[in-house]
C-alpha cells in the first residue's frame, strides 16, 4: 500500500511540474496571420487564472478588451493567439507592447493564394472549451515555412533544471546516509532490544 502511495505521490508531482513547463516555456509556430480582432470578454473563475494582466498602465477591471490574432498553422489547421502585456508578472517575459504586436500583426495578413509566413513565439495553451487562447510575444515574417525550428532555450532551461534537480537529490541522499540512517538504525536496534528485554521478561515470568 504504501508504495502504490509513494508512486501516485511522484506521478502526481512530476505531471504538476510537466504541466508548469509546458505552459510557460516559450513556444514558436509558424503561421500565416488570416486577421486580428478586439473582442469584449467576461472572465470566469475556470479562466482567469490563464490571463494576464490589463494592459501596462491600465486599470484591472473584471470585463475588458482583448487582442485576438487570427492565423493558420502551416499544415496543422487554424490558431488563435491572445496579445496581452505579461508586464513584470508571472511568466517573465516582460512584455509591454501589444499595441505594437496588434499592428505587425495586422501588417502580415495574408491570403491562401499569396501567403506571408511568419513565426509567432507564445506560451500558454489553447482550450476551447474554457475560452482559452495562448499569449503572443512576438511576431516575425520569414520566407520559407519548411525552415526548422530548434528550441535552443527550453533545452538549456530544462537541462539546467534537470541538473538542479539532480544536485538536490544528490546532497538528500547523502543527507539521509550520514543523519537519518544511522538514527533510524539506533532506533530500529533500541527498538529490537526493548522487544527482545519484554521477551526474556515474559519468559521468565512463565517459569
Amino acid at each position: 500500500m504504501g508504495s502504490y502511495i509513494k508512486w501516485t505521490f511522484w506521478i502526481v508531482v512530476w505531471a504538476v511540474v510537466a504541466a508548469f513547463f509546458s505552459y510557460v516555456l516559450p513556444q514558436r509556430d509558424i503561421v500565416r496571420v488570416t486577421g486580428t480582432e478586439i473582442i469584449r470578454t467576461d472572465f470566469t473563475n475556470l479562466n482567469r487564472i490563464f490571463y494576464a494582466q490589463a494592459d501596462s498602465g491600465a486599470a484591472e477591471q473584471p470585463t475588458r478588451d482583448l487582442r485576438l490574432i487570427n492565423t493558420v498553422r502551416y499544415e496543422k489547421g487554424v490558431m488563435v493567439y491572445r496579445n496581452e502585456d505579461t508586464g513584470w508578472i508571472w511568466p517573465p517575459y516582460f512584455k509591454f507592447d501589444s499595441s505594437d504586436l496588434q499592428a505587425e500583426a495586422q501588417d502580415l495578413i495574408s491570403s491562401s493564394t499569396d501567403p506571408q509566413w511568419a513565426v509567432v513565439l507564445h506560451y500558454g495553451w489553447r482550450i476551447r472549451y474554457l475560452t482559452i487562447y495562448p499569449n503572443a510575444i512576438t511576431i516575425r515574417p520569414i520566407d520559407d515555412p519548411t525552415v526548422r525550428l530548434i528550441p535552443w532555450v527550453n533545452i538549456v532551461i530544462l537541462l539546467f533544471f534537470a541538473a538542479l534537480v539532480w544536485g538536490v537529490t544528490v546532497r538528500l541522499r547523502r543527507f539521509k546516509a550520514r543523519r537519518i540512517d544511522p538514527r533510524l538504525q539506533r532506533l530500529d536496534d533500541a527498538v529490537d532490544e526493548r522487544r527482545a528485554g519484554i521477551s526474556r521478561w515474559f519468559a521468565s515470568w512463565r517459569r
